[in-house]
């Protein structure tokens, strides 16, 4: 019997979830935000914040997954009580949409993460930042991503307008790392996980800006298992992203987490035996894991985002497209605006990273000329 896979948010991330979902032999349909989304070719439009359109959805597919964790959970609850199929499930997004219950959790699970505190007042964020060097990063519980709800703290009074709002937040100690990494693993409703390897992401301006894997001497065993233990711990189901500081001594602590395919992965479409997309759909599925083996020694992924004067990078996309290189160039059909996620290339190569990133922009270059 055809199964249905509902992917609801009608981002990049579902868009790439289309084809791996057909090849799989399933149907793929998508509750987009707007016509225009980038997964608007399996997509309707409708609102995941309203029960009766998730709903009138959900008995449409199979099961239900995810493009983005914005979904209220009390939707997902009584999609649970009506006997849908929900992965990864709400108890666990939990720990993706809340900063701070995810911090708890954590801490029970004894992972490693930076100092942290619950802060609900000037005073309290005065005394974590006394016993911190008088600097500490200050989050807001929910609702923050690519460095949205996120901001350097010197003084409680930095924290006036978001205190205001009367809602606790997460104050961290600002972690001296030496670079950022990023460990992505599956794991299905049975219980199997399996890990890709541990890579590095490098941010601009709060934004991913490249992913180079694998990450060079980084302690990978470490890193896949500090994801193990999350997914186990917190029952995830499909793919886990686990962003990682890693300090100048070699140790790693525990960011953030997505429970979703995730801009550290993209390199996998071409990178991997079986790509995060793929991995995700056989994991919400309850299907056996696919191989996370590389098909090349090295890649690199640089996103497209959108530069300060207009180009969706479709217009040089022929030039670029023939270049003599590994490079492979995805766009994702969006809108122009600076800064925007427009698209991403990854380049393999089975000498070096250097090689690998000397590919990637070189197609870039071509994308911008």
């Amino acid at each position: 019997m055809l199964r249905t896979v509902g992917i609801i948010g009608g981002g990049q991330l579902a868009r790439m979830m289309i084809v791996p979902a057909l090849e799989l032999g399933f149907e793929v349909k998508v509750l987009a935000e707007a016509e225009k989304s980038p997964a608007k070719l399996a997509a309707t439009v409708g609102d995941h914040t309203d029960l009766q359109t998730v709903r009138e959805f959900a008995n449409t597919v199979d099961v239900i997954t995810f493009d983005h964790e914005h979904v209220p959970l009390q939707i997902l609850e009584a999609l649970i009580a009506d006997g849908v199929n929900v992965q990864p499930s709400p108890k666990a997004l939990l720990f993706a949409q809340n900063k701070l219950a995810m911090r708890k959790r954590l801490a029970e699970l004894n992972v490693p993460m930076p100092d942290w505190a619950e802060v609900s007042a000037a005073e309290d964020i005065d005394a974590f930042l006394a016993s911190h060097g008088g600097v500490a990063v200050l989050k807001t519980a929910t609702g923050g991503y690519d460095g949205k709800g996120v901001r350097i703290v010197r003084s409680g009074v930095d924290a006036t307008d978001w205190l205001a709002e009367g809602k606790a937040l997460l104050i961290e100690e600002k972690v001296n790392f030496v670079r950022e990494l990023a460990q992505l693993s599956a794991r299905n409703s049975s219980g199997q996980w399996l890990a890709w390897p541990v890579v590095q992401t490098i941010q601009r301006e709060g934004v991913c800006s490249e992913v180079h894997s694998p990450a060079d001497h980084a302690d990978s065993e470490s890193a896949a298992k500090i994801a193990e233990a999350i997914a186990t711990g917190l029952g995830v189901t499909g793919v886990l992203a686990v962003e990682l500081f890693e300090t100048a001594g070699g140790k790693l602590l525990v960011n953030e987490l997505a429970m979703r395919p995730h801009n550290s992965g993209h390199f996998s479409i071409e990178g991997s035996v079986t790509s995060q997309f793929e991995q995700h759909l056989r994991a919400v599925l309850d299907l056996p894991l696919g191989s996370t083996e590389g098909t090349s020694a090295y890649a690199v992924m640089l996103n497209l985002l959108g530069p300060e004067t207009s180009n969706t990078f479709a217009e040089n996309f022929e030039k670029a497209w023939v270049l003599e290189s590994n490079s492979h160039i995805h766009l994702y059909g969006k809108e122009y605006r600076a800064g925007r996620k427009m698209g991403h290339i990854t380049a393999l190569s089975s000498d070096s990273l250097a090689d690998a990133r000397a590919q990637a922009l070189a197609t870039y270059n071509a994308l911008l000329a």
